[in-house]
């Protein structure tokens, strides 16, 4: 009984995303939280904006990447309508700057650097993901 390929491909993503934060900190002293990377573009500040550009640009380029490689993965049956998302990601911006910070500063860095500010805002960002799966999939059956 080995390990499945999809397994594989989970933990080498997420030994991926924890060099690339680890990087980030140790070369250039910040955290690889994407809400405020792409937050400190607007305004940029002077000396902020390559690095910045060049990470969210690496994101990008690592999904578009992906996609072609194991177009598989972004595989889903689940159809939401365009207004949909653009209120979900007003949401989830709305959100980040409530929580001071996303999931991948708060639940990634944070938690690697035992903040007990990253530990509760990852455990409410679990739960009221949890609930809002839950009623969404109980209340209107996946419906878009």
């Amino acid at each position: 009984m080995g390990i499945s390929p999809d397994t594989l491909r989970a933990l080498a993503g997420g030994a991926l995303i924890g060099l690339a934060a680890a990087a980030l900190l140790l070369i250039n002293g910040r955290i690889a939280g994407i809400s405020g990377i792409v937050g400190g573009l607007v305004p940029p500040a002077r000396g902020e904006i390559a690095w910045r550009l060049l990470f969210v640009a690496g994101l990008i380029a690592g999904g578009l990447l992906a996609s072609r490689l194991a177009p598989e993965a972004f595989e889903t049956a689940l159809q939401r309508s365009p207004a949909v998302l653009v209120l979900a990601g007003i949401l989830v911006g709305f959100g980040t700057r409530l929580g001071s910070g996303c999931t991948s500063g708060h639940g990634i860095c944070g938690l690697g650097r035992l903040s007990t500010r990253s530990l509760a805002a990852t455990l409410t960002f679990v739960a009221t993901g949890a609930a809002t799966a839950s009623v969404i999939g109980r209340f209107f059956a996946g419906a878009p």
